[in-house]
């Protein structure tokens, strides 16, 4: 049996953490807000930041961040977690902010 015709499988690895790591710190967090700002706008509509909806937003915007900060690691290279993350980044703010 020959395992050159074998596709090679990819390996997760450490490469490149902090490249993948900035990219989430800075474009998730941009994503994290633009997630809730949408969440506000469909589900609540205009909210006083000192009521239950409000404060609802607020700390959702932590869980939603770790998360993107916990699977920025799953990207394949730092250029990779750049580019997704500014995609995503790209295609929900238009909704959130209307020029």
């Amino acid at each position: 049996m020959s395992t050159a015709s074998s596709p090679k499988r990819f390996r997760y690895t450490n490469k490149q953490w902090l490249a993948k790591l900035s990219a989430a710190i800075i474009l998730g967090f941009l994503l994290t807000v633009a997630v809730t700002g949408l969440l506000m706008d469909v589900v609540f509509g205009p909210v006083f930041i000192f009521s239950v909806q409000g404060q609802f937003l607020m700390w959702s915007i932590a869980p939603i961040w770790v998360l993107i900060l916990s699977s920025c690691f799953m990207f394949r290279s730092g250029l990779r977690a750049w580019c997704y993350l500014a995609a995503a980044n790209l295609a929900i703010w238009p909704f959130v902010w209307p020029w």
